[in-house]
């Protein structure tokens, strides 16, 4: 990282601290554990990864409500950090709140989680606008995509800490339930998220703004309301926009519920976790690769191979048996999930001014949570109707395609036609 300032460095360890909260608590450990809480409670299989899904729709949705008018009143200068170090802090604290929840109380759990899911997802809102103050427009994508990477080494090396704590008590090596050790994860998740955001919330700083206003928030809804507009007006942005809302929804919604899908097909907590691991062990070099490639053949065919690699992976779910067939389809999404959302946060970075990054990012955020609401309540509903998680993972192809079809009609960045209308933004 030598060719890198302080800033850059920072801002790139920001992935390498949360990405353990995504890792440890949205796919790996608290899935299980929560499955394994509501299955003595008396909850069938279908119906408790149901309502993970819902869980995760109704936090995302709120987010969704949220992010644009935060991200407009964050574009003002001095308001990012506070903003970003707030949702960290809530995400942070609810995160360590999960181990004091009793594990009798499913629906408990699931109300905490929420609130960690907001905290973690509102601070990458204004993180990820936070790469027009950090770096160039010609870095964007390596820099965006190596952020990816370390995010994938650094969460590994808390989760393998993780593992071991729930082996050791599996085992009876040390004086802990196999309980208490997952639960115990919760707490490690929440200090390394805690640790390795110090960097961030000293070196990173807001670089582009608008002046501060005396109503700044009837300003901010002014301005929402203009920045709306002009999105519509602008075409290559709102076109990605729909096109990411469709793809990243089905991303999103695969990350966050392969665990439970897992453990439905009854594997092993075991299986499911090595599995996981070696995603986080393939997924670091092939974002790079992705960052790499995309400086040669340009990002979006390199978003177009990450779709459609995801539609595989849709089709070979239906045909998912054994834990051979687990780590076929988790090697799959390794080599693309990283580069997809690595590769869309920089894209739509370069096509947004640098002044009002928050309030387009705010609209980023808007498409992106609204997806991930109707993807895991679309794998909800498909699952109970059916009986089978199966059909569930393998409805979101649809999304995927939509995603595809419509990022064709997309312009390439760089010519005219695509960056014509920024001008018309920026007066």
């Amino acid at each position: 990282m030598g060719k890198y300032n302080k800033a850059e460095k920072s801002w790139m360890m920001y992935d390498w601290a949360d990405s353990a909260y995504f890792l440890i608590i949205v796919t790996a450990i608290f899935p299980i554990y929560y499955k394994e809480v509501a299955t003595n409670g008396g909850v069938a299989p279908a119906d408790s990864t149901a309502y993970l899904g819902y869980t995760i729709s109704i936090a995302t949705f709120l987010l969704a409500l949220l992010g644009p008018i935060l991200g407009t009143v964050a574009d003002y200068r001095g308001m990012k950090g506070k903003f970003f170090g707030s949702f960290f802090f809530i995400g942070v604290l609810s995160t360590i709140g999960l181990f004091f929840v009793p594990d009798n109380h499913w629906l408990l759990l699931l109300l905490v989680y929420t609130l960690t899911s907001l905290g973690a997802r509102g601070a990458n809102v204004f993180y990820d606008a936070y790469i027009v103050d950090v770096t160039t427009k010609q870095r964007m994508d390596e820099l965006s995509a190596r952020g990816y990477a370390l995010g994938y080494v650094g969460s590994s090396i808390p989760f393998i800490i993780c593992i071991a704590l729930i082996i050791l008590a599996q085992t009876g090596t040390i004086r802990l339930t196999v309980s208490e050790a997952s639960r115990s994860a919760f707490l490690i998740t929440a200090g390394w998220w805690l640790v390795f955001t110090i960097p961030m919330l000293k070196n990173v700083k807001q670089q582009y703004g608008v002046e501060r206003e005396p109503k700044m928030v009837v300003s901010s809804f002014k301005r929402l309301g203009q920045t709306f507009k002009e999105i519509r007006q602008y075409r290559t942005v709102f076109l990605f926009l729909i096109a990411y809302f469709f793809y990243i929804d089905g991303v999103g919604t695969i990350i966050s519920m392969s665990t439970a899908y897992g453990t439905d097909l009854g594997l092993s907590a075991t299986d499911l976790i090595l599995a996981l691991l070696a995603v986080q062990i393939v997924a670091a070099p092939f974002s790079i690769l992705y960052g790499t490639l995309a400086n040669r053949f340009g990002v979006k065919k390199m978003l177009y191979t990450g779709i459609v690699i995801y539609m595989i992976v849709c089709v070979y779910a239906m045909f998912l048996r054994t834990s051979v067939d687990f780590w076929i389809m988790a090697m799959l999404v390794a080599t693309s999930q990283g580069g997809i959302q690595a590769l869309s946060r920089s894209y739509f970075a370069q096509m947004v001014p640098k002044e009002k990054s928050n309030e387009f990012f705010g609209f980023y955020t808007i498409f992106g949570r609204f997806a991930a609401v109707s993807g895991p309540f679309l794998v909800g509903v498909i699952t109970q109707i059916t009986g089978s998680s199966a059909f569930g993972v393998s409805s979101l192809i649809v999304l995927f395609a939509i995603g595809l079809i419509v990022l064709t009609f997309v312009p390439d960045a760089g010519k005219e036609d695509a960056v014509e209308p920024r001008v018309k933004l920026m007066q």
